[in-house]
């Protein structure tokens, strides 16, 4: 049997896209180590997102902008990224696992995807790991470009996060781009 792992990367910050992963192993694949992407230092996820793409059977991941975001809600486009990347799969599993306690697929396929939501599924299924480790990755590379295109807000160090250093960034610089209008109210106050 074939399951496919899904996850996110990226649903609180301040700024940048908002990422899922969905990758596909056989049901009784393991790899020793993976886990959690949270839970992973920087270099340890780098090297399991090399053996994970290349030990996989397939593999999808999808990010979804700060605009999109602003305009669809962040559940919305969390939904989205998973379903686009689920759906853009080659290789078609038997079931989806996927992290959290809420999913909704749009119209038919609520019916025709058999998938199963897990809380705290990124520390307890190796795939939702996986996908865990993917996502996570590929937002922390998305944002430390944007570290090279904006580099005064540091975007490398704190990856968008509502940390003491980007607040300080965002009241010195106002906000670039990349930031998420709905997530930064109080700096669209403090500025007007």
């Amino acid at each position: 049997m074939l399951i496919c792992g899904i996850d996110e990367a990226g649903r609180g910050p301040l700024a940048g896209p908002v990422v899922a992963a969905a990758v596909v192993f056989e049901d009784n694949f393991i790899m020793e180590g993976v886990k959690d992407s949270k839970v992973l230092t920087e270099f340890q996820r780098d090297e399991y997102f090399l053996k994970i793409t290349e030990m996989c059977l397939d593999y999808k991941v999808i990010e979804i902008s700060n605009v999109e975001i602003d305009e669809i809600n962040i559940l919305q486009a969390t939904m989205k990224a998973m379903y686009l990347a689920l759906k853009s799969l080659n290789v078609k599993p038997e079931k989806y696992l996927i992290d959290g306690n809420y999913f909704k697929l749009p119209g038919k396929y609520q019916t025709e995807i058999n998938y199963e939501t897990i809380v705290k599924g990124d520390s307890k299924v190796f795939a939702i790991s996986a996908a865990s480790v993917l996502a996570k990755v590929t937002r922390d590379r998305i944002m430390k470009e944007n570290h090279l295109k904006f580099p005064g807000y540091e975007f490398g160090r704190h990856k968008g996060y509502a940390t003491k250093l980007h607040d300080e960034r965002i009241k010195q610089l106002g906000l670039c781009e990349i930031h998420r209008r709905s997530f930064c109210s109080k700096y669209l106050k403090e500025s007007v």
